[in-house]
């Protein structure tokens, strides 16, 4: 759902928009003069989705990199370069 509200409804009734956001997990669309001006949304639904636009950036990279023919790790040099990682990290613990 849409929520659109002129840009005087966050100056008197910041918590209503405030608990909006909130509830919805959607933003909300402040207009002046009958014209977007501003998105307002809870700090939570903001962090969720810049991290969905960081993964997808990290997805478009791999793909791009995919495609124009570099490789990467298998599963089993992934796995082998944990494992060593690991050991390592122990191995400092005892000594």
């Amino acid at each position: 759902m849409v929520y659109i509200k002129p840009s005087t409804a966050i100056r008197n009734n910041y918590n209503e928009i405030s608990l909006l956001c909130k509830e919805s997990g959607e933003p909300v669309y402040l207009t002046k003069n009958g014209e977007g001006d501003l998105v307002v949304i809870d700090i939570v639904a903001f962090a969720r989705r810049e991290s969905m636009l960081r993964l997808r950036e990290q997805l478009v990279a791999s793909q791009e990199d995919r495609l124009s023919g570099k490789t990467g790790y298998s599963i089993g040099e992934v796995t082998d370069l944990m494992n060593a990682a690991i050991e390592e990290v122990l191995g400092e613990r005892k000594g």
